[in-house]
């Protein structure tokens, strides 16, 4: 009688959600990445990852599902009793009719900006409406399927342990990039490991704001540190160091001239690209002041301005200029470059921020497209005081690589935007950090004590390492500090008195402290030794000498259960960067501990941020199994 009232209960219960999965293919069979995938009728959508595979749940009972693409004709399949849908998109006819640039005047005449065209443009002018003209341009005819699996990222090589008797100073510029973190969440999210290059441990920990003390003083950050048992190695040890750059409310931060410089490709049409970054630029709009200015760039095959510099009071049209942008066309994304720097500078204001957005799938491929090139112009025109801030979207055809150099060199930030939270997070919540820089060049320099230490290694920043000499360098660029912006670092030491062998050298010869034959000097530990000492350089955001921050740091090891939140979340982030690269260095680090460090130090938590983490982290140990 039990049983069938159990068997009477699950009758009763109502029809549970379905997940249908499936592969979507061109004619010819390839797998079509970043298919939008969406259930007529509802809100519930997805996109299809690298290898054109997607899962999607829907309510049971009929429905339909509706694939689209750039470039393919529009299916509509039927949801019948199977689980699994393979779908075979076409490709469409092509398209006459694609935004390059607008144009504001009362008659239809060229555009003062119209000659920086890299290349001539065939098109038609279209009357849209009173004093607004629309320049279009023809497509040309597809006879292939994009290749989308193409992605670029450059390759790391992770820091290994140094010395301290023969190499006691680690050198590096901060980075505030956090791009890899929501880059990492997409692949997760996707059902993806990320691939090992895409993990750069330094931005997934940098993602995460800490509470750090306010500066107080003459300089504009405070530092931190804090010291415990290293918890993927119960032998070492591990050494959190951070700044907090100074907070400044919104009404007091400076005039911004803005220029929004938008790839409008054919590679930015799927829904995650250029409709996301529409979504995403719309937020920046609503936070703008009246004395804020903005001007729209965009480029395809050819580069033009949308919008002249328009005063922040004007939201309505500037968001209706982001409303017409359209994709299609190649990609002259050096001609965009130029183009959005020659309209920085006629709108430059004195003791402002003057900063370019490049927002971007990273697929420069028509005009100077070479690295070495984009260098160049960017730092001609960072000493002119024009800032960048790079946005990148999209998959498949991603050029990482090529972004961060960008961000780097422009003295600017870098972000992946992967979904609408992601843009309330940068344009929003840390409004300030993101467009606004406090300090430029920003150098750390640690010198370790060999009394308390034996060996060191930087966790991450494996593209931000400097020579020691660099330090003093005032030539030499280094990272910028957003105002509110928290900078993390952590380091994995190996204490002094540790029989752990590190890798030998041949013995030096000139040595203090040697004879000829090579004898080691020998450093007896003590605990009560200053455990380093902090150096930091950094430049006024329009100056051009630095000024010096020297801190001695005793640095008291605490038991573990004593730490800060910071310290156990920041060693939790890090951790499981270890594991995502298959660290040689991760030792015994486990999901279960990252989550259970995580889970400690989660905090209030009030955006959710932290608690996705800890969702993250669970995915990732699924797939991995």
């Amino acid at each position: 009688m039990f049983t069938m009232l159990l068997m009477s209960l699950y009758g009763m219960a109502p029809g549970q959600a379905r997940v249908i999965s499936g592969i979507v293919s061109d004619e010819s069979g390839n797998p079509l990445s970043g298919v939008h995938v969406a259930v007529k009728g509802t809100s519930a959508s997805t996109v299809t990852d690298l290898q054109g595979a997607y899962r999607i749940s829907v309510d049971p009972g009929p429905g339909y599902l509706v694939f689209t693409h750039p470039g393919m004709e529009r299916a509509e399949v039927r949801i019948g009793s199977s689980d699994r849908i393979n779908v075979t998109m076409k490709l469409s006819q092509p398209v006459q009719e694609e935004v390059v640039y607008h144009e504001y005047d009362a008659v239809a005449r060229p555009h003062k900006h119209a000659a920086d065209m890299s290349a001539p443009v065939k098109g038609v002018l279209t009357d849209n409406q009173a004093g607004y003209h629309s320049y279009r341009q023809a497509r040309p005819p597809e006879g292939n399927v994009p290749q989308w699996n193409t992605e670029g990222y450059s390759a790391i090589h992770e820091n290994g342990f140094k010395d301290v008797l023969h190499a006691p100073l680690s050198t590096f510029s901060i980075d505030v990039d956090r791009a890899a973190y929501s880059n990492v969440r997409r692949f997760l999210n996707m059902g993806q490991l990320p691939p090992k290059d895409a993990v750069r441990t330094e931005e997934m920990i940098n993602y995460f704001s800490y509470d750090y003390p306010e500066p107080e003083g003459k300089h504009p950050f405070s530092v931190y540190t804090e010291i415990s048992e290293c918890p993927w190695n119960a032998d070492h040890q591990l050494l959190h160091v951070g700044l907090k750059g100074k907070s400044i409310q919104k009404e007091h931060l400076p005039a911004s001239n803005l220029v929004f410089l938008i790839d409008v490709s054919g590679s930015m049409g799927t829904p995650n690209k250029l409709p996301l970054l529409k979504q995403a630029f719309r937020m920046l709009v609503g936070e703008l002041r009246p004395e804020d200015r903005v001007a729209i760039v965009v480029y395809a095959g050819a580069a033009g301005q949308v919008l002249e510099s328009t005063p922040g009071s004007k939201k309505e049209e500037i968001l209706a200029a982001l409303d017409r942008l359209e994709s299609g066309g190649s990609t002259a994304g050096g001609a965009g470059l130029k183009l959005a720097y020659q309209v920085a500078m006629e709108n430059f204001i004195e003791a402002g921020n003057n900063r370019i957005i490049l927002a971007t799938d990273g697929d420069f491929n028509i005009g100077p497209s070479s690295n070495a090139e984009m260098e160049r112009l960017i730092e001609e025109k960072r000493e002119q005081g024009i800032f960048i801030t790079v946005l990148g979207f999209g998959m498949g055809n991603y050029k990482d690589d090529r972004m961060e150099i960008i961000a780097d060199k422009g003295n600017g930030n870098y972000g992946y935007i992967d979904n609408i939270r992601e843009a309330r997070k940068m344009f929003v919540t840390e409004f300030g950090g993101t467009l606004f820089t406090i300090a430029k060049d920003v150098k750390f320099q640690i010198e370790f004590n060999p009394a308390r230490v034996k060996g060191y290694r930087l966790v991450g920043y494996e593209n931000r390492l400097l020579n020691a000499e660099d330090f003093n360098d005032d030539k030499k660029d280094a990272g910028e500090m957003g105002a509110g912006h928290t900078v993390t670092a952590l380091y994995e030491l190996i204490p002094a008195g540790s029989e752990e062998p590190l890798k030998s050298i041949d013995p030096l010869k000139y040595q203090s402290g040697q004879d000829r034959e090579g004898t080691k000097t020998v450093v007896r530990p003590d605990l009560s030794a200053e455990l380093m000492t902090v150096k930091l350089r950094y430049k006024q955001p329009d100056g051009n000498t630095s000024i010096k921050v020297e801190i001695p740091v005793k640095g008291k090891v605490l038991e573990p259960d004593e730490t800060s939140a910071n310290f156990r979340f920041s060693a939790a982030v890090a951790e499981f960067g270890l594991i995502l690269r298959d660290s040689e260095y991760k030792a015994d680090a486990s999901m279960e501990q990252v989550i259970a460090l995580a889970k400690a130090a989660r905090g209030e938590d009030e955006e959710g941020i932290r608690s996705e983490f800890l969702g993250l982290v669970r995915l990732a140990d699924s797939l991995k199994n």
